[in-house]
């Protein structure tokens, strides 16, 4: 089983729930599966009542039935059957019948928005008009969707994950196309399970959303700030940050950052430029300040991040 050693502690800060990013490997798939069978937990899994986030996406599948869980302050209990679509942003928790989760069985599927279109580097950004994605905006608006696998399909769905988590173990000659393929036929069953929700999921803020990433998509290697960004969207910088911060658990200026990042990811892996002339081309002017942000997204420096994935 692949765990949750994939992910590491982005920050913690007082008083308030912990945030858990996705920890990327050169050339390896950024996508994770975890078992969670009665009252034994992976190792790397969250505790038992330990409250935290993310800054990925998560999609979790019932199969036998057991206590509750606390997403974004609303309990939700474990049904047999049930599928959350939790967004970036989303607090996590044990709900009033932790002792209950004893009893349930559930695989967890998680990854970076980035993965699911690697044709387009930070297409993350506008995850929610992707087709495949699209179902994880409405859990945006209230803390996760909820979707039910009707009862004949369900061993499908437990098999289609654990093909999928026995690729990322085994790792055999072609798994990473097999990953995807796998994913994708995951997240096709969730479109299509989620068909009816998607047909009126109108959010009153989801054009605000698609303009602030269009701006980014244009802009981010010129220099873009807040309130460049605000400006674009005729809003004030503070009301913005609440807007977006709200609705993808992250700021304007992190989602910059991370889009400047995805594309010195790219140039890093497909080009020969140096990292002075990456920097420049990803909207900062100063190298040392490239290197340093980079360092703090990915815990290594861009030079050893290329050699990793020459090596890979």
């Amino acid at each position: 089983m692949a765990m949750m050693d994939d992910t590491r502690l982005l920050r913690a800060p007082t008083g308030t729930a912990p945030v858990y990013t996705y920890a990327r490997t050169p050339g390896v798939p950024s996508v994770g599966v975890v078992r969670f069978e009665g009252p034994h937990l992976p190792p790397g899994a969250p505790a038992p009542g330990h409250a935290h986030s993310h800054d990925f996406l998560v999609l979790t599948f019932c199969d036998r039935s057991g206590g509750t869980l606390r997403l974004d302050g609303r309990e939700l209990p474990m049904r047999a059957g049930d599928v959350h679509l939790i967004p970036p942003g989303v607090v996590v928790g044990t709900g009033s019948d932790a002792q209950g989760l004893r009893n349930a069985r559930a695989w967890a599927v998680y990854f970076p928005a980035e993965v699911v279109d690697t044709r387009a580097p930070g297409s993350f950004l506008s995850w929610r008009a992707h087709p495949l994605l699209f179902p994880f905006a409405r859990g945006a608006a209230q803390g996760a969707l909820r979707l039910r696998v009707p009862e004949a399909e369900r061993a499908a769905w437990s098999d289609r994950i654990a093909a999928l988590d026995r690729e990322l173990c085994a790792r055999a000659d072609g798994y990473r196309d097999a990953v995807m393929a796998h994913l994708t036929l995951l997240l096709v069953a969730v479109s299509r399970l989620s068909a009816d929700v998607v047909q009126d999921l109108q959010l009153r803020d989801e054009p605000l959303l698609a303009r602030v990433f269009d701006v980014i998509e244009e802009r981010y290697a010129d220099g873009l700030s807040l309130a460049d960004v605000a400006r674009a969207v005729s809003l004030t910088p503070g009301h913005l940050t609440t807007v977006v911060r709200r609705r993808t658990g992250r700021t304007v200026g992190e989602w910059i950052t991370e889009r400047r990042m995805a594309e010195a990811r790219r140039l890093l892996v497909q080009t020969d430029r140096s990292v002075a002339e990456i920097a420049g081309r990803v909207g900062y002017a100063d190298a040392g300040y490239f290197v340093r942000r980079f360092r703090g997204c990915h815990g290594t420096t861009p030079l050893r991040w290329r050699r990793a994935a020459a090596a890979a």
